[in-house]
């Protein structure tokens, strides 16, 4: 398990992280949202022990991470822009690798790499944007460590390949466990994949929540009334977090048990009316403004 206790993170004048706190159980995707600069990767890094907190703490399986060689060597973090040696191969990042993971799995990183049909003895410097995305991805996975970090993994990645990556993961954590940790401004890379998320802003955390859990007692409803008070009806036993109207089409985000919504139909006999799911997005967006927070202003 990740602890993450009132952690504090400052760069001279500026607070990246701001009093942070949030755990991350194992054998779950944990998904952490937030916009460029909103400390994901300054949170990341205190996760994985690169960074030392001015105030809180971050503990792995009860270690604190900061200086403590056993526990980073339970933690891979693959940052935004991975760091590879000037003129080097796979090959030589995986001998680099293996000095400092001791479970390090040359084999399954060979298998991996020639599913992907990447080259392990050419030059890193040659290769695209999406192959050193997949390449610091395979030195991850093959680490065998605990707990994978993930900052903006699937950025630059065609949609086949980023869906193979999410596949492997989860084969990954059936295996042998490994938790996954995703950091991303795009809500539907991960919508897919992740049982908890957390959303950062201006580095604190707003939220963090199951996503099952979240998807409970909220719904999309749309409709065609009868009467423009049979609205009114609707907001009298269901609270309602969102209201647009185009034409005589009504769409509302409500809370309440689907059950409750069924009787309300036969009640109000509606010329139209279907209850849909909510995407990841919609519910942030439900969520963020219960909170008092205008959402088209901190994500795109």
């Amino acid at each position: 398990m990740i602890e993450i206790k009132g952690v504090t993170k400052r760069f001279d004048e500026i607070t990246a992280l701001q009093n942070v706190s949030a755990s991350v159980e194992e054998g779950q995707v944990f998904g952490l949202i937030g916009t460029n600069g909103s400390g994901k990767s300054t949170l990341l890094r205190c996760v994985c022990g690169i960074y030392r907190p001015e105030e809180g703490e971050v503990l792995i399986d009860g270690e604190s991470v900061y200086d403590n060689p056993s526990a980073k060597s339970k933690v891979f973090y693959i940052s935004d822009d991975q760091y590879f040696f000037v003129n080097g191969t796979p090959m030589d990042m995986v001998h680099f690798y293996q000095t400092a993971y001791q479970n390090f799995d040359e084999e399954r990183f060979l298998k991996l790499m020639e599913t992907l049909k990447l080259d392990v003895k050419r030059k890193i410097n040659t290769f695209s944007k999406g192959m050193k995305k997949q390449l610091s991805v395979m030195l991850g996975v093959s680490a065998g460590t605990k707990y994978l970090l993930c900052d903006e993994t699937f950025d630059g990645l065609d949609p086949v390949i980023r869906q193979a990556i999410k596949s492997l993961f989860i084969k990954e954590m059936a295996d042998r466990g490994l938790t996954p940790i995703i950091a991303s401004h795009n809500l539907r890379e991960l919508e897919d994949i992740c049982d908890h998320v957390g959303l950062l802003h201006e580095g604190g955390i707003l939220f963090s929540k199951d996503l099952d859990s979240m998807k409970l007692g909220i719904f999309k409803l749309q409709c065609v009334l009868r009467s423009p008070e049979d609205v009114n009806r609707i907001a009298e036993q269901f609270p309602i977090l969102n209201r647009e109207t185009t034409g005589t089409l009504t769409t509302l985000t409500l809370r309440g048990k689907s059950s409750d919504i069924a009787k309300l139909q036969l009640e109000l006999q509606p010329v139209f009316w279907e209850l849909l799911p909510l995407t990841l997005e919609e519910i942030f967006i439900s969520e963020m403004e219960v909170k008092g927070y205008d959402f088209s202003k901190i994500y795109e």
